[in-house]
């Protein structure tokens, strides 16, 4: 008899065999009903999956949402694959994931990519198989008889990734009902009637390289949202429309801020107006950095492939990296551009080398200790094109990037005060925010009792600071850190409830040693110090782009490209509307002339849609007084005030917060 414990510390004994469906339904007819999946030590196992030892047990329930959705979206997108392979006969099926919100499939059609006309049939097709309520059942399978079944039924994406899976996986397909079945680790619900056919949807259809390779086949991705009930969806789905209308792309096209194009992949092209907001959060950050006693400094964008050698990015990172050679390339016709004796350099993927480079220049002294040394620093990352996604995901980036090197005894304090600083600033943008340890990676440098203390450390500065509490969103991720240390990390919510990862802090053991970094202690012998990476925006361009969308582009007068326009009724007021332009450029104010031949009404609209926070109105009788109209972005109606109010009102909003 087996031994199974659950969660009140009781023990049952049962035969082996037994399921974790038996259990629920011997403790009681309600938990039967409700129990969907199991936690067999720890693991997310199927209800119907057979208990093999003792084990620690507990019964998963639509309660326990997280394990839920997972379940469900998994689920969906089976029920996806298996309906587009009804519709469409000869697609060949490849990976469906779940994923933050919902799913995907990604498929290579016989004969067509599918498009988004595709996706109301599918759906019906879906809502069919829930209907029918087909057992999905798990079955261990041998691997030579999985690679011919996928061949024999021209699966060749399938079978390709099975032959390819570790020696000594057990590899497992789920059947759906006796008609189709696919390779997948599970779990799944037990059948296809437990999902809620009204809790899912459909949203569109991308391209998509066979494993993320663009040198690879191209296959049509199927994305949809799927989730618990309706009432789930349907507020989703409001939250995916307010998004929408939030997206940074389109606003940043509304407010002439940046392009993006295929002559460079992943790359911003900045327009006078968008890189006014980077100036000004530059010009913010260098305020910050300054009272908190850090050292700016500029450090190469290329850098020799021996040096990545040694810090172990080459090792660890180099998919990520671009690597060019060092020699000067082949021009003749014949004969290929580079040599194969070509020594290899890398555009630098961080900055964090570098900056061990300067602290390496000199010798240091523990008095020295702690040395802040800041960049605004351009990084290149190796992207793929299908990952990149305007400003949020881009393979040329510029980080608000700083190491701290200090002393051991130093470490708390300096986490405790950058805790201080990330704070204020975002409190500055209106932020809330949430913080998460994420603890050591499975494949890591370093030492279990270096991890042991870098961790501690992180946690200590934590508490010291007064934010490991629940009002901050503390949590601790394992698994989720840096290759070479531990990181906090600060998750921004924004004004629609979404998070975004910006800042954090990693404390670092590993480069220090790697890059022989040391400094002459007081006791007169050579110590490491402990390197501290860190970062409050994470980059200025995906961080302009969370700033575009938690604003609606409606950003804070200080941030705002053009703070102020003055547009006239009639011409009679040109010449007032320039003197009144010239005053608000001459107290700082960002402004600019309207004078067109237009009626107002259109002129309101149009300043309206690029985002304009102030429009100052000005007529004959305006011109006469000494006065404007103020009309503020948001507001119904407008003000009248005299020229000399509204310049020293406007002046005073475009502070920004850290010098009012």
């Amino acid at each position: 008899m087996l031994k199974i414990t659950l969660p009140d510390g009781s023990v049952r004994e049962v035969a082996p065999g037994t399921t974790p469906a038996d259990i629920a339904a011997a403790i009681g007819p309600g938990l039967a009903k409700a129990a969907i999946a199991a936690r067999v030590d720890g693991e997310l196992r199927d209800i119907m999956r057979p208990l093999e030892a003792d084990a620690q047990l507990a019964l998963v329930t639509a309660k326990d949402e997280a394990d839920a959705l997972e379940l469900a979206r998994h689920d969906f997108a089976h029920v996806l694959a298996e309906a587009v392979q009804a519709l469409f006969p000869g697609t060949q099926i490849t990976f469906g994931p779940s994923t933050d919100d919902g799913f995907y499939y990604d498929f290579a059609p016989a004969e067509r990519p599918f498009t988004e006309e595709d996706l109301p049939a599918i759906e019906a097709k879906m809502r069919e198989i829930i209907a029918a309520d087909k057992p999905l059942v798990r079955e261990e399978i041998d691997r030579d008889l999985l690679i011919a079944k996928w061949r024999a039924a021209g699966e060749r994406f399938k079978a390709e990734w099975a032959a390819e899976l570790p020696d000594g996986e057990t590899l497992t397909v789920y059947h759906s009902g006796s008609d189709w079945y696919d390779m997948c680790r599970g779990p799944h619900l037990a059948s296809t009637g437990k999902l809620d056919p009204a809790a899912f949807k459909l949203t569109r259809v991308s391209g998509a390289y066979w494993r993320g390779d663009q040198k690879n086949a191209m296959l049509s991705r199927i994305y949809g949202t799927g989730w618990l009930n309706k009432k789930q969806l349907n507020e989703h789905l409001t939250r995916l429309e307010e998004a929408a209308k939030r997206d940074h792309r389109k606003i940043g096209q509304e407010m002439d801020l940046f392009h993006l194009q295929a002559e460079a992949h992943g790359s911003v092209f900045w327009h006078p107006k968008g890189y006014l907001i980077w100036r000004e959060l530059e010009a913010y950050m260098r305020r910050a950095i300054d009272k908190a006693g850090y050292r700016e400094v500029k450090t190469p964008q290329v850098m020799d492939a021996r040096q990545w050698e040694q810090s172990g990015h080459w090792g660890k990172y180099r998919e990520n990296m671009f690597v060019i050679p060092d020699e000067v390339p082949n021009v003749d016709d014949e004969g290929p551009i580079v040599s194969d004796d070509a020594d290899w350099m890398a555009l630098k993927p961080m900055n964090c080398p570098a900056h061990v480079l300067i602290f390496r220049q000199g010798i240091k002294s523990y008095r020295d200790l702690p040395l802040r040394l800041y960049e605004n620093g351009c990084c290149h990352r190796n992207e793929p094109h299908g990952a990149l996604h305007g400003l949020m995901r881009v393979r040329q980036f510029t980080q608000d990037d700083a190491h701290i090197f200090c002393r051991e005894d130093q470490i708390v304090e300096e986490v405790r005060a950058f805790c201080a600083l990330a704070d204020r600033i975002y409190k500055d943008f209106g932020f809330t925010y949430s913080i998460k340890l994420a603890l050591r990676p499975e494949k890591r440098f370093g030492s279990e009792e270096m991890w042991d203390m870098a961790e501690t450390e992180l946690r200590a500065a934590v508490v010291s600071a007064g934010l490991a509490t629940a009002d901050h969103g503390w949590e601790e991720l394992p698994g989720e850190g840096a290759f070479y240390a531990p990181k906090l990390e600060w998750h921004l919510t924004d004004a629609i409830g979404r998070t975004w990862q910006v800042g954090t802090i990693q404390s670092d053991r590993v480069l220090p040693e790697r890059l022989d970094a040391s400094y002459v202690a007081e006791d007169g012998e050579r110590h490491r110090p402990v390197m501290l990476h860190r970062a409050i925006f994470g980059s200025y361009e995906r961080f302009i782009g969370i700033l575009v969308e938690h604003f609606a582009g409606r950003l804070p007068l200080w941030l705002a490209p053009v703070q102020a326009v003055v547009a006239t009724i009639v011409s009679d007021a040109d010449d007032y509307a320039g003197q009144v332009v010239e005053r608000l450029k001459a107290a700082g104010i960002r402004a600019e002339l309207d004078v067109r031949n237009e009626k107002i009404n259109y002129k309101v609209r149009e300043h309206s849609l690029a985002k304009v926070p102030n429009l100052l109105v000005v007529g004959r009788r305006e011109a006469e007084e000494g006065t404007v109209a103020l009309r503020v972005l948001g507001s119904e109606g407008q003000t009248m005030l005299g020229l000399d109010d509204v310049i020293s009102r406007l002046a005073n909003e475009a502070l920004p917060p850290d010098m009012r």
